[in-house]
């Protein structure tokens, strides 16, 4: 059986073993220790932020992020129905209700005209809304220039879901800076990993002392353990930050090598009547993973027979996100739609795009795509 090309595995390397080794040599191993706290000034840095919070997940990091900016029971979160699950969980974490939007079909990210329709629609009806949680789909950051004074006009909350963006921009702005708080990831498949991982970052420093508070059980700073309110157990290890730290060194590497690839890519399917780049146009993008659409119309083939070909060789790929609106968890939740993400998920496809994939496996994913559109159309790939 051939060795599984995957979608997007962590890039690790000699130089995150000798954190390491450097780490459990020093006895710090437990979450407290130099690498957290230069992991969390580091990335703070790296951000444009002016402090940071390092914590066990992203979605623990959304969920203090919500915490921080004063999301609580009952309140409205606009959520984009395109996502991973963890940005519409960490709002149900708090009791508040998730109110799903549609997507730019051209990038997948949040459609900034449906959330002004939809904010004057929660207002007229008296609802509060406690926060608008953007979404930087695929390594692409959303049109913030749009974005930020319009939730900075109606006075609600931006927190930013950077956790696929860490190393793009927006006109010159780095991801991660554009809300009251942002939320990172550096789950093992992101563009830099902790193994599992996320930090908050902000410019409010009593947003980020409460955030680390609660992440610590919230314990008072007494002898003895005290505690006047609930917290959690979300704190970052200092060995996973000092992996953390390796990554960060090689971030800009890393991006260049997933940069060449969807320009791989794009050469590939740019003579494919029907396929196109889902993001192509962002170069700022830190290309985390490239997506394509299948016009299945014009091509003649769907995303799902190339996803099936490249199975066959043991070549990973995955469908576009399912929409919130479908899962049945959040079934009857209210949804302001038009179709963009419905068919993003049903023609899109996520390609290989790890920085780590070798020379050989990506003459594996290419020659199984070159033979795929072969057969297909006749016409050997560019």
């Amino acid at each position: 059986m051939r060795e599984t090309v995957y979608l997007s595995p962590p890039d690790i390397g000699p130089l995150e073993e000798s954190y390491l080794v450097a780490a459990l040599r020093s006895g710090w191993v437990a979450p407290v220790g130099p690498d957290l706290q230069a992991f969390e000034h580091d990335v703070a840095e790296r951000v444009g932020t002016g402090g940071a919070v390092a914590v066990n997940s992203g979605t623990a990091a959304l969920h203090l992020a919500l915490l921080g900016v004063g999301v609580g029971p009952g309140d409205v979160v606009i959520v984009p129905t395109l996502t991973f699950i963890a940005t519409a969980n960490a709002v149900r974490y708090i009791g508040a209700r998730p109110v799903f939007v549609d997507c730019d079909p051209r990038t997948g990210n949040v459609d900034v005209g449906l959330v002004d329709d939809l904010l004057r629609r929660l207002r007229s009806r008296g609802e509060r809304v406690g926060a608008v949680v953007p979404v930087d789909m695929f390594g692409s950051c959303v049109d913030y220039t749009g974005l930020v004074p319009l939730c900075a006009e109606a006075g609600v909350p931006l927190v930013e879901d950077a956790a696929e963006a860490l190393g793009s921009h927006h006109r010159g702005r780095p991801a991660g800076s554009f809300g009251q708080v942002a939320a990172l990831s550096f789950n093992g498949n992101k563009i830099m990993t902790t193994s599992g991982g996320g930090m908050l970052v902000s410019d409010d420093a009593a947003l980020l002392a409460k955030a680390r508070h609660l992440a610590t059980q919230a314990r008072e700073p007494t002898p003895h353990y005290e505690h006047r309110e609930t917290g959690y157990n979300y704190r970052l290890s200092n060995l996973l930050a000092a992996l953390g730290r390796a990554q960060l060194v090689r971030l800009d590497g890393m991006i260049s090598r997933r940069r060449q690839l969807r320009d791989q890519y794009a050469k590939v399917f740019a003579p494919v009547p029907g396929v196109e780049l889902v993001g192509i146009d962002d170069v700022d993008s830190n290309c985390w993973l490239t997506v394509i659409t299948v016009d299945d119309e014009h091509c003649g083939w769907r995303a799902a027979d190339l996803a099936a070909h490249l199975a066959g060789g043991s070549i990973e790929t995955r469908p576009v996100w399912n929409p919130m609106h479908r899962q049945p968890v959040f079934a009857g939740a209210e949804s302001l739609l038009t179709g963009a993400a419905d068919r993003l998920f049903t023609h899109g496809l996520a390609l290989p795009s790890g920085s780590g994939l070798t020379e050989q496996q990506v003459g594996r994913v290419f020659e199984a795509i070159d033979e795929f559109l072969t057969s297909h159309s006749g016409v050997p790939a560019a």
